[in-house]
Order: C-alpha cells, then structure tokens, then sequence
C-alpha cells in the first residue's frame, strides 16, 4: 500500500485553537520523555518524601530549564520538577518593556529547551540524531489565583504519589 497524507493517522492537536502562546500570563508544562522511558530521575520511595535523585539525563535537563530564565527574558520557570520519564514546567511569560511580542511563545522556549537538553545527551553518549522526547508537550492555560495554587502544590508533592501518576510505568 502507498502512502500517502491521507493515510497516515489523525494527531488530536495538542494546543488550544487559535490561542497565541505568546501571550502574557502562566502556563503548566509537561514534557514526556520518549516513549515514557524512564531516563531523568529515580523515585527511591514515595513514602520517605525524598525527592526524585536525577540521573545524567536529569542533570541535563536541570541545567537547561534554569537556563531558559537567561535564554529568554520575559520567560520565568515559577516551579518545575523532573519526574522518571517526564517534566512539569509552571511558566510564567511576562511582556518586556511593555512589548508583548519581545516574549517568545511557549512552543519556541519548549522546542528550544526538547532540542538542548536531546543534544547534550546525544554529545555525552555519542548518539546523534536520537530521538529523548515524545514530540509536542501538554499545557494547560493558568486561569485565576486557585488554579496556579493548585498546580504549583501538584508539581510540589507529584513524585509522593508516582505509582499513581498517569505517566507511571513499571
């Protein structure tokens, strides 16, 4: 069978229809590891409250997203925690200058951030061209004061209730 675009399967697009990701105001993030493998931390044990004990993957990771404060002005990481095989980011994007459009999108700090974090590790086990992340990410659009409380405390006590998590393997 050939084929063609009419063949191959329909994505669900991911991102909230003719939202601009440009625009001012806090976003939650989560980045999945290809595959969902199980590359960026451990969870020792949920019950001791010890928090996640990255790997060299996880160092990787940790390094870029404090670097996105830097990268990009206007973009500030407000919490973030990097699970087994995934990442939240809580991203918060601010105009600069009064200038809306000085902030890059939420899709080009994340493209840039899958992109450094992949050709680190690529570099570090000579594996060029591998593939570390699934492609797109999930959001989710912070609406009010109760919405970032309860999100930010997620991202604070996530890796308590890991084998509970949706994004849990064995």
């Amino acid at each position: 069978m050939i084929m063609n675009k009419n063949n191959y399967p329909k994505r669900k697009p991911t991102r909230l229809k003719n939202f601009d990701y440009g625009t001012p105001g806090v976003y939650f993030i989560t980045i999945c590891t290809q595959n969902r493998e199980k590359l960026l931390s451990e969870i020792i044990e949920e019950e001791i409250s010890l928090p996640p004990m990255l790997t060299l993957f996880g160092n990787f990771a940790d390094e870029s997203i404090i670097q996105i404060g830097q990268r990009y002005p206007g973009i500030k990481v407000d919490n973030y925690i990097i699970m087994p095989n995934h990442i939240h980011l809580l991203l918060s994007v601010d105009e600069i200058d009064g200038r809306r459009d000085a902030s890059p999108t939420v899709d080009k700090v994340i493209g840039w951030f899958k992109y450094d974090v992949t050709a680190k590790i690529n570099a570090h086990f000579n594996t060029p061209g591998k593939r570390r992340f699934q492609r797109s990410f999930h959001d989710h659009i912070i609406r009010n004061e109760y919405d970032y409380e309860k999100i930010n405390e997620y991202i604070e006590y996530n890796y308590l209730k890991w084998s509970k998590d949706c994004f849990y393997v064995e």
